[in-house]
């Protein structure tokens, strides 16, 4: 692809765009205050104000003039290019140029281009049952919300992997470049392959002011602001001021200069050979420095606005006092919308043909618009990676590992369509994951050492010591139609609460939305859980990610506890398949007994609960359910019972697994829940549950609620006990050990209610000699260490 030759811009062509701006900018005037007289076509009066107003100006007259121009840009040389905006609440501005180049109305055709269509395109901005102030799911092109700030870089690099031919222009507040994500989002650059990957052409816009304060990056020197960018590894752009035309030539030659710069460097990289190591590029990106609230009121009472942080928002709020209205009606006829629109309200043609047309147009860009791009992930048959399981409890297995080998054969499988990767913060290997190694290495275009291992410039196994732009990458790729799979520590994965959040927020939205099409779900592998981080200790050892995920709505996220490898394996097939979901799967990574066989696992995962029958003598008539739901959990569940039926020979016994932990739910409140006669089926209305549970023991209470033998459940979890232990003492301490759990048995059992002295005399002897054990040997008694189902 040869680098452009930069042509002169006529002064008259500028002319026009400068119009164009203008009418952008009216446009997004309107949103935030009218709500009828769309056009002035009679004197402004308060009636035609909304009553409520709500939106941002400052950022938007900034973004308005960067639309513009990469609007020239793309149609200049054809370019393939979707807009991330990070000022997400300069929602207007967006939605006014969606509106100018025909996107909103094809996608929304009650908003139709003429007067009408202007009144219900300002009627339905921040009203009720209209659309939201910020750039949602709602507005066409968007993949970033930009309600939350920090996520807009990591996005576009998530939607530029993969994608060649695509060009992802990023806008960074500010503001929004003070936050921790967005600082890391930078070193994206690292892993960015200009053979095979698209390009990201980052614009810090500085406008001066976040709400409130003056931005951090507006008030360093140009030096120092310059070095910094350069150490991230960037080439920067300066285009500054407050002239409108200086302004608009500065940033067409920078553009253009920008433009053959990233095409240079493409055509550099995949003019070279295979297996060639390429040298990584210096990337360039633009400084954009213009006033907030750019074109606005200079001032309002005698107090500064325009360039001030004043501007953020509302300039002119206050419309009790008459001179307001009169200062807003100045305002927007300075926009002279009578040059701009027809009598009718519609844009005239010769502004109109400066957008791009078709899928050109970043409101109809279909990376955009993923789903649109999606193809299905092909993945081979999951049963054929399964550990051989002649009879319970006989064989051991590392679960994740065996899971690895499915993942590998995901990738080869996928390698031509290039729309598959693994995402994780420097914990592939350590979560046992490593056999995609022998199908492709780490993205990696940094310095490269002998010692280092896997490192690739064309890997697909994405890893950076930072869970946010891990994250906003996999989003990014998912949201432009591809797949993935994001494995993490347990107690980390929290990092991301706010960010899955969002994305919860905005798989919400779109379901409503029919033009958007389903995308690919959101797949997190949580290992090196909380029962199996004994020697890294209390800090790494928190189940609640589960509990934050399950308070989203029920129609988005799914919640998996499988109890070992075969059932690990039907669950990832099945999330890897799914569209739309957030789905969690919470399982170890150590060597562990195996319960059933692929058949068994297959079946039990697709009903997400059951009675595991081989573990059972209640005849239907149980003394006591014993439920359980996680690996460790099921374990020592399943060691109780051995407990029990040497203490009680005919204590009658009935053992429930949950790998589907919103099956506990009633089926009004999640549509995986199970029927009442299902839930009352496995754990009976009247008989005593001690449930052993990977995380929080509330979440089981929370999730049984309505069920109707709630009231008989007992949970045993998670209590925020941890220390640098034994694994068994790790259980011992949080009460989820299956002593504890014969000993719950046998109390809440009546028949046995005679027994519980002695019971109880016969617990704390064993935990005085688990403890007096672990203190002297560092290891769990043989007993625990050794222990195997032979029942």
């Amino acid at each position: 692809m040869p680098a452009p030759t930069p042509k002169p811009i006529s002064e008259a062509y500028l002319e026009k765009m400068h119009a164009y701006w203008r009418a952008a900018n009216y446009l997004s005037v309107g949103q935030i205050y009218l709500k009828d007289n769309p056009l002035l076509t009679v004197p402004l009066r308060i009636e035609h104000l909304k009553p409520r107003l709500l939106g941002h100006w400052g950022t938007t007259p900034g973004l308005n003039f960067l639309y513009v121009h990469l609007n020239r840009l793309i149609k200049q040389h054809e370019l393939n290019m979707i807009y991330v905006i990070g000022p997400g609440h300069g929602g207007p501005g967006i939605v006014a140029q969606t509106y100018l180049e025909g996107s909103y109305s094809e996608r929304y055709p009650a908003i139709e281009r003429n007067r009408n269509g202007m009144l219900r395109l300002f009627k339905q901005f921040s009203w009720p049952n209209g659309i939201p102030s910020h750039v949602a799911p709602e507005t066409p092109g968007s993949i970033h919300e930009g309600g939350e700030l920090g996520y807009s870089l990591a996005h576009a690099f998530g939607a530029a992997f993969d994608n060649p031919s695509l060009i992802v222009s990023c806008v960074i507040g500010d503001g929004e470049a003070e936050t921790a994500a967005l600082a890391a989002s930078w070193h994206s650059n690292k892993f960015l392959n200009p053979k095979s990957d698209g390009a990201v052409l980052p614009i810090l816009h500085l406008n001066g002011y976040k709400i409130a304060n003056p931005s951090v990056l507006s008030r360093i020197s140009r030096q120092e602001l310059t070095d910094l960018m350069r150490g991230y590894g960037y080439e920067p752009h300066f285009v500054e001021g407050d002239e409108p035309m200086q302004v608009h030539r500065d940033l067409a030659a920078t553009l253009d200069h920008v433009l053959g710069r990233i095409q240079e460097i493409q055509s550099e990289a995949r003019s070279v050979g295979p297996g060639v190591t390429l040298a990584r590029p210096r990337w360039p990106m633009i400084i954009f420095r213009t006033p907030k609230g750019w074109t606005g009121p200079a001032f309002v009472d005698d107090k500064p606005v325009e360039n001030t942080w004043r501007a953020h928002q509302v300039p002119i709020a206050n419309f009790q006092n008459p001179e307001h209205l009169a200062q807003l009606e100045a305002w927007l006829k300075n926009y002279r919308a009578e040059e701009l629109f027809d009598d009718q309200g519609r844009f005239r043609e010769e502004y109109a043909a400066l957008a791009p047309t078709g899928h050109r147009r970043m409101g109809m860009n279909p990376h955009a618009n993923g789903g649109e791009l999606l193809r299905t992930l092909q993945l081979p048959d999951f049963t054929q990676y399964a550990v051989a399981v002649a009879a319970p409890g006989q064989v051991q297995a590392e679960a994740t590992r065996v899971l690895g080998g499915f993942v590998r054969d995901i990738m080869r499988w996928n390698l031509a369509s290039r729309n598959f990767r693994v995402f994780g913060p420097d914990e592939t290997a350590s979560n046992r994951l490593e056999a995609v190694f022998e199908v492709t290495g780490k993205s990696w275009m940094a310095e490269r050492k002998a010692v280092d291992l896997d490192l690739d410039s064309d890997g697909r196994v994405m890893e950076i010591l930072s869970e946010h732009v891990c994250e906003g990458w996999l989003e990014g790729y998912l949201l432009t139609g591809r797949h993935g799979l994001f494995s993490c520590y347990e107690a980390f994965i929290h990092v991301i609460d706010s960010m899955l959040n969002q994305h919860a927020k905005w798989l919400k939205v779109t379901r409503q939305i029919p033009w958007r099409a389903p995308i690919a779900s959101v797949n997190y592998l949580l290992t090196s859980h909380v029962w199996r981080q004994d020697h890294n200790g209390f800090s790494h050892q928190d189940p609640g990610f589960i509990d934050f995920v399950a308070n989203k709505k029920a129609e988005i996220v799914r919640i998996y506890l499988p109890p070992d490898a075969n059932c690990l394996l039907s669950v990832a097939a099945h999330c890897l398949h799914s569209r739309n979901y957030i789905n969690v799967i919470v399982a170890g990574k150590q060597p562990d007994w195996q319960w059933l066989d692929i058949e068994a696992a297959s079946r039990h995962c697709a009903a997400g609960a059951g009675v595991w029958e081989w573990a059972c003598n209640d005849q239907g008539n149980p003394d006591v359910v014993l439920a359980c739901a996680g690996d460790v959990p099921t374990l020592e569940t399943l060691a109780a019972v051995t407990l029990l039926r040497e203490y009680e020979p005919d204590i009658r016994i009935r053992v429930v697994n949950v790998v589907d932990l919103m099956a506990l739910q009633d089926q009004s409140e999640h549509p995986h829940g199970l029927e009442e006669h299902q839930f009352d089926s496995l754990f009976t209305t009247d008989t005593p549950v001690i449930f052993a549970y990977h995380g929080y023991p509330s979440m089981i209470h929370k999730l049984t609620y309505k069920r109707r033998n709630h009231q008989n459940f007992h949970v045993r979890g998670y209590r925020e006990e941890g220390t640098t232990t034994t694994p068994f003492d790790m259980v011992v301490l949080n009460n989820l050990d299956r002593y504890q759990l014969a000993l719950d048995a046998i109390s809440r059992s009546a028949r046995f209610a005679h027994k519980l002295p002695e019971a109880t005399a016969r617990y704390w002897t064993t935990m005085q000699r688990h403890k007096a054990y672990i203190s002297e040997h560092g290891d769990d008694m043989p007993e625990v260490r050794d222990w195997r189902w032979t029942h």
